[in-house]
């Protein structure tokens, strides 16, 4: 299999030279060139034929986010890595880059002190995301993809065997942050549950993430904060660097957060979410595993599954990264798997379920019920 080719485009003769020794360690990887800015960097496109594109956002004559709209227009499924600081304006631009159709972001290491941990650094927060969003390119799908995309459990539960939805809990990574802004506004702010939600981001990136989503959605959505009392219609987004858990404090339930050790190398982690779910709701619980890179969740949905709870997860022509929840289906895991656009009215019907108030009919996710509701919170 050839090697995946790269094309760095950055303004900073050392960044571009720092990308370039780091990941020249690689055989699966080739740089086959890079640019100093936007412009040439779309003159270079068309000769260089990279499958993916690393891309910074402040640069001279063309900024990243007007180089990655003419890439977009051009070039829609190429992927695109935008090279982000941990800053609030770079959080802010990082997620403006999200909404253009960005494939992901790395976050630019700060203060090391050594030429060397900022390599290491770049390599295990780039190397891995190139390889996951190039792996349809990579490895073709097998025959067996056709089969478990279907939004048919293996073996079907009838609604009979489900408990009343109690908590929706939805785990994400890899081009999450759109996912969440598809889904989130399908669901009615008459929501019946509340709603915890770990993305996988570096902190400062959830607060905004969490604003962002909230304005555009009927549900009142926050990043989560100790204490908080979980309550129907409202949905809570774990905060960088901290896990968090539900816990049963007398009649209510109540959000927790920890830095203990990262699981699946992140902080916050969707196994140690889905946990506690799976400990305080028991059979009571609904979790959605959403697009992202690796298997985190699994561990967690193991749990939910086996207290009767319900797992759901998005199928692979709508994901970016089909790795978490093509991890839940392989793991046998999913009770159905759906397209991205399906999932609001899914989720509808099953909190739905042994409901006097038919919530499902709430979830149109229509582009008109979507604009009425942004107009509302303006």
């Amino acid at each position: 299999m050839p090697p995946i080719r790269i094309l760095i485009v950055d303004d900073s003769t050392v960044i571009r030279k720092v990308l370039c020794d780091g990941l020249a360690g690689d055989a699966a990887l080739e740089v086959v060139g890079t640019a100093a800015n936007g412009r040439i960097a779309l003159a270079k496109i068309p000769q260089l034929h990279p499958d993916l594109v690393t891309l910074d956002v402040e640069m001279p004559e063309m900024n990243g986010l007007e180089t990655l709209a003419a890439i977009r227009k051009i070039y829609p499924k190429l992927p695109v890595i935008m090279f982000s600081t941990l800053t609030e304006r770079g959080a802010s631009t990082t997620l403006d880059a999200l909404a253009l159709g960005a494939s992901d972001y790395v976050t630019k290491p700060s203060n090391t002190g050594s030429l060397d941990v900022t390599l290491r650094q770049l390599r295990a927060q780039l190397i891995p995301k190139i390889k996951a969003l190039c792996e349809v390119r990579a490895i073709p799908p097998v025959a067996p993809i056709a089969r478990i995309a279907s939004p048919r459990p293996a073996t079907p539960r009838l609604a009979a065997d489900f408990s009343r939805i109690e908590v929706l809990a939805i785990g994400t990574s890899t081009g999450g942050p759109n996912a969440l802004a598809d889904l989130l506004p399908g669901i009615p702010a008459s929501f019946p549950v509340p709603i915890v939600i770990t993305q996988h981001m570096p902190a400062l990136f959830t607060r905004l993430l969490a604003g962002r989503l909230n304005s555009r959605s009927g549900l009142t959505i926050r990043e989560g904060v100790a204490g908080e009392v979980l309550r129907p219609g409202e949905a809570w987004i774990a905060p960088g660097d901290f896990h968090m858990t539900v816990e049963r404090k007398g009649a209510s339930v109540v959000l927790a957060l920890d830095q203990n050790q990262p699981e699946n190398y992140c902080r916050p982690a969707v196994d140690p979410m889905f946990r506690s779910v799976a400990k305080v709701f028991g059979a009571s619980a609904l979790a959605v595993v959403l697009t992202g890179m690796g298997s985190d969740g699994t561990n967690g949905a193991q749990h939910i599954k086996e207290r009767g709870g319900q797992v759901l997860a998005q199928d692979q022509a709508s994901s970016v990264v089909w790795g978490m929840p093509g991890q839940i289906v392989a793991s046998g895991l999913a009770d159905a798997t759906y397209p991205l656009g399906s999932m609001a009215a899914e989720i509808g019907r099953r909190v739905a379920m042994k409901r006097n108030s038919p919530a499902s009919a709430e979830f149109t996710g229509s582009a008109v019920a979507r604009k009425l509701v942004t107009s509302q919170k303006q």
